[in-house]
């Protein structure tokens, strides 16, 4: 080769990549490289076959890197005997987390524990609390569980600060998932920091006050849209206590974080990275010292499929997967079976065994942030913020995102993005394995535990429109 070639190649922005576009276009035959190698996320972020590494990138870690993420398996079942006896043998196979999910709550999908103080407690005698969270899943009645748990743990004489507690108390997860709330916004505003104000000075380590995606992203809603919301609950738990005058510094290390993760590995890589970047924004903006969001992933439930639903196993090995590569401090892998009923023995088991071999055999977590540098999963990090953000702006603009709820803002661009995307999987433009693409062509008994669904929470004195969860199936119509 001449030199006149090597200065040609050098006036190319980039020459490799340059070659590897024409040849790309040669092997599509016809096709063009935008319909055949560009796809879009549902924020109508672009996606790319080929970026090139990102130098200057920062890596975002957990917020205890040094040891495994918290393997937290769902305790949810209404018979307290059977939930007791699921809690004790999920501690002793290896979970490391429980998280407690009462009836009435957004994310019971119809079931959880009967709402009363003798079913806490039962379902956490015996577990060694010293070395295993408890966290409660966001519930109309999370005050009253709060005062239930430390009530417990003082009989216990457990130490709250050596314990690592999540109290799940989301007034907008609750009122979006219930479609209503027990006091007005006004009195719930008002009231809030003085009910917590003894939280702090009890010293309570962990979450007092969550910001829960996962309502939203069950009932359809895009990465950036759940983002968002959550970032506008975090801000008005940030607005409450400085109305209160109640130090920013202190309250913004018990504002937690719980979204979903689904089968789209690299996307659910991205949000994880997305809400650490986006909640230390805000933090900044807010002018404290930023302290590091904890997060609690849930794998998807609106992905999981009563049709051959040991192909959710897989969706939710790929979700379980990012969302520890993304770095989540917490992860709940739904049961395979949950399409059918409240899950039983074996699916619970495969649920934490998954995330069992991906922390103890395949180590995952020895690395901080392996996202870092890769620019697919930096481009989607940085476009996922941008979106995120403004979202975040527009329900800061009708007034919060409880008042955007109660006037059907968030609701309706939930359900336009919802309807979109089932439009795609109507129209064969996206598929779900076993579903859509190559369905089973032979039922196999699914086993499930005996158990009544329970009524949806009704009482409330403020009220918008619910966003009820609802699996991808079954809104385009081929559910079993």
């Amino acid at each position: 080769m001449g030199a006149g070639a090597l200065n040609h190649d050098a006036e190319l922005p980039n020459p490799d990549r340059q070659r590897w576009l024409a040849l790309a276009e040669k092997a599509l035959a016809g096709g063009t490289f935008e319909e055949k190698l560009v796809s879009h996320t549902d924020d109508a972020i672009r996606i790319e076959p080929l970026y090139d590494r990102s130098v200057t990138a920062e890596p975002l870690a957990r917020a205890n890197p040094r040891s495994p993420w918290i393997v937290s398996q769902r305790i949810d079942d209404p018979d307290i005997g059977r939930a007791k006896a699921q809690a004790l043998e999920d501690v002793a196979q290896g979970a490391t987390g429980l998280s407690l999910v009462f009836e009435g709550a957004p994310n019971a999908f119809g079931y959880g524990l009967p709402r009363t103080a003798e079913a806490l407690e039962t379902v956490l005698d015996g577990v060694p609390l010293n070395r295993t969270q408890v966290r409660i899943d966001a519930h109309p009645w999370s005050r009253a569980v709060a005062d239930w748990l430390v009530a417990f743990l003082s009989k216990r004489r457990s130490d709250p600060a050596k314990l690592n507690l999540s109290f799940g108390i989301d007034p907008a997860a609750i009122f979006a998932g219930t479609g209503r709330l027990r006091m007005s916004i006004e009195a719930l505003q008002a009231s809030m920091p003085q009910s917590l104000a003894h939280f702090f000075s009890m010293g309570v380590p962990g979450v007092l006050l969550e910001a829960d995606g996962r309502v939203f992203h069950n009932a359809g809603a895009t990465e950036a849209q759940e983002l968002g919301t959550m970032m506008a609950s975090a801000v008005s738990y940030l607005r409450m206590f400085e109305e209160a005058r109640q130090p920013l510094v202190y309250a913004a290390p018990h504002i937690g974080f719980a979204l979903s993760v689904d089968q789209d590995q690299f996307v659910s890589m991205a949000k994880v990275r997305a809400l650490r970047r986006l909640w230390a924004r805000v933090q900044e903006a807010c002018s404290i010292s930023a302290s590091t969001a904890n997060i609690h992933a849930e794998t998807s439930f609106r992905m999981m499929t009563s049709a051959d639903p040991e192909t959710n196993i897989l969706r939710s090995t790929i979700a379980g997967f990012a969302a520890a590569a993304g770095g989540a401090d917490s992860i709940s892998i739904l049961p395979h079976t949950i399409a059918h009923g409240l899950p039983a023995g074996f699916a619970r088991r495969v649920a934490r065994n998954t995330q069992l071999i991906m922390a103890n055999e395949s180590h995952i977590d020895h690395v901080v942030d392996p996202a870092c540098g890769s620019g697919a999963v930096e481009a989607l990090t940085a476009e996922l913020c941008e979106a995120a953000w403004e979202e975040f702006q527009r329900i800061e603009a009708e007034g919060g995102v409880l008042s955007s709820l109660q006037q059907g803002h968030i609701q309706k661009r939930v359900q336009a993005a919802s309807a979109r995307r089932n439009a795609a999987y109507q129209a064969g433009e996206r598929a779900i394995i076993g579903t859509t693409h190559h369905p089973s062509k032979t039922e196999r008994p699914v086993e499930t535990l005996a158990a009544e669904p329970r009524p949806a929470f009704t009482e409330g004195v403020a009220v918008c429109e619910p966003l009820f969860p609802i699996r991808i199936d079954q809104s385009i119509g081929i559910a079993t």
